[in-house]
């Protein structure tokens, strides 16, 4: 029996139908990407921010129960995941304030910007060298980048306060002395020599490149006693939502603090050049 024309069903045109097939597959798409977006930058945010806060306030605790007569610093019996110490960069604003744990594992720089664990620590001779995210996880190093040189670099440890300051980049080296080396903030910031000739303020490496946390950042020689310089490194992703290369800062201490405990609120006034 042959059905009204009513009734007949339409035909279908395959092109219109893989042109909607194919939208409906980039919408999806879409959603997986910005879900994908949403818990990589905001919800790893949330997350590691509860777990800096927890690190902040165990080692806050643990400065006010374990003290040291001497006054000494001590570093030894670190665990993974441990902070030991506070950074302070105040270009970044005067919030800027990161707990740094040991270790550079997943699970340690989700708590925070995590030390290497062959390098130096601070105030010591040598190369005390840090790696943090740039994206997601509290991204502690998303504006490295932004650092100029003889920007101040403030470590805290429970007895001392270290002044570290960014060393000039590879367009500055010439004519540093008559030049920006001459203003007051980069008093002890200088175009460094010997073994750390090759060394500026700023670099962009490959991931395989792990001399540049050696004691001379890119060289496989260490220095004698009385050429080492005590450095400050930091190392994160680059550019930006990409892991193929790294972004690199180096810092030469220039000053220390020690901490007097009856001025327990007292802060170095490195901490106040904020912008």
């Amino acid at each position: 029996m042959k059905l009204p024309r009513q009734f007949v069903p339409p035909k279908r045109d395959p092109v219109r139908t893989a042109v909607r097939t194919f939208g409906e597959i980039l919408i999806t798409l879409g959603l997986v990407v910005l879900l994908f977006v949403v818990y990589e930058v905001y919800w790893t945010d949330l997350v590691s921010a509860g777990k800096q806060r927890d690190a902040a306030a165990a080692l806050d605790s643990q400065w006010k129960t374990k003290e040291d007569p001497q006054r000494q610093d001590h570093f030894t019996g670190l665990g993974e995941g441990d902070g030991f110490a506070k950074m302070y960069i105040p270009a970044f604003g005067a919030d800027y304030e990161f707990t740094i744990v040991e270790g550079t594992t997943p699970a340690s720089l989700e708590i925070g910007p995590g030390h290497y664990t062959n390098t130096a620590y601070p105030g010591e001779a040598g190369n005390f060298s840090v790696a943090g995210h740039r994206v997601g996880k509290g991204a502690p190093f998303n504006d490295i980048n932004l650092i100029n040189s003889c920007d101040a670099i403030v470590v805290e440890t429970q007895n001392n306060w270290f002044v570290y300051r960014a060393l000039p980049k590879a367009e500055e080296k010439a004519g540093w002395a008559e030049g920006k080396g001459r203003e007051a903030q980069c008093q002890g910031v200088s175009v460094l020599g010997g073994p750390y000739a090759d060394v500026i303020g700023q670099q962009i490496v490959t991931p395989s490149d792990g001399l540049v946390v050696a004691p001379v950042p890119g060289s496989e020689t260490a220095p004698s006693a009385g050429e080492q310089a005590a450095l400050m490194t930091l190392t994160t992703c680059h550019p930006r939502f990409s892991d193929k290369q790294r972004l690199i800062v180096h810092a030469v201490l220039v000053k220390q603090w020690a901490k007097d405990p009856a001025k327990p609120t007292w802060t170095p006034p490195e901490l106040k050049e904020t912008v």
